[in-house]
């Protein structure tokens, strides 16, 4: 990546990183959204794409000081991963992860879809989903709120949610954004602890992947979220 590309990635990266800032707020935290990269190809084929993507990618989890990524396959469904030190580097059938451990990264990739992040300030477990139309249709947010408290003892009041950027009316007929909020507020998320950056990935395609306005023909965004030991 030339200079003067790498400096516009580096830029966006840290305009990206200002949502995210309920997040930094724990000392430990890591999270980041990486946002469309200059100059990368993109086509129908998804592998292909995010294969380009990849060093791009990698490095953004390197700067938050994570040697790899935990990812979820994303099957637009609802089942949930638990992601140790010995989890496969790719969870096959789920769209969300969460974890109770330092040092491991999260990564959900989207091009339209929401990533929800979630952080409980009090025990440091971490929760990262994909809900689309599909996922929120399923609760996926509920469900993997639920699983934090099955798993970790996460009180739901102590979570802090943060919402990527998605799409949005008037460019898609489904406000799953809205409806990730309420879900959220349910399953006992505060709302002064929600944060939803209101940012649509169809009205900018400078700054983001859209797969409705694209065609398909598409890169992804990648929400990484992750904990780093005291």
């Amino acid at each position: 990546m030339a200079k003067s590309r790498r400096f516009l990635y580096a830029h966006r990266v840290k305009e990206a990183s200002l949502f995210l800032a309920p997040l930094l707020s724990s000392p430990q935290a890591r999270a980041d959204f990486v946002e469309r990269v200059p100059d990368v190809a993109t086509s129908t084929d998804k592998a292909e794409t995010l294969a380009r993507l990849q060093p791009a990618h990698d490095q953004a989890a390197q700067d938050l000081g994570f040697p790899k990524t935990f990812h979820a396959e994303q099957v637009h469904g609802s089942e949930i991963a638990l992601i140790t030190s010995t989890s496969p580097s790719m969870s096959s059938g789920v769209d969300a992860l969460i974890t109770n451990e330092s040092d491991l990264l999260l990564g959900i990739h989207v091009a339209d879809c929401g990533a929800l992040y979630l952080l409980d300030q009090k025990t440091g477990a971490l929760g990262l989903l994909h809900s689309g139309k599909k996922g929120t249709e399923q609760n996926i947010t509920g469900k993997t709120i639920a699983a934090m408290t099955t798993h970790f003892g996460s009180n739901p009041s102590d979570l802090i949610a943060v919402l990527a950027p998605c799409i949005r009316p008037p460019h898609y007929e489904v406000d799953f954004a809205k409806t990730i909020h309420a879900q959220a507020l349910e399953a006992g998320i505060r709302e002064e602890s929600y944060h939803d950056c209101d940012l649509c990935t169809a009205s900018d395609l400078t700054r983001f992947y859209s797969y409705r306005i694209e065609k398909g023909n598409t890169g992804r965004l990648l929400a990484l979220l992750g904990r780093i030991s005291s």
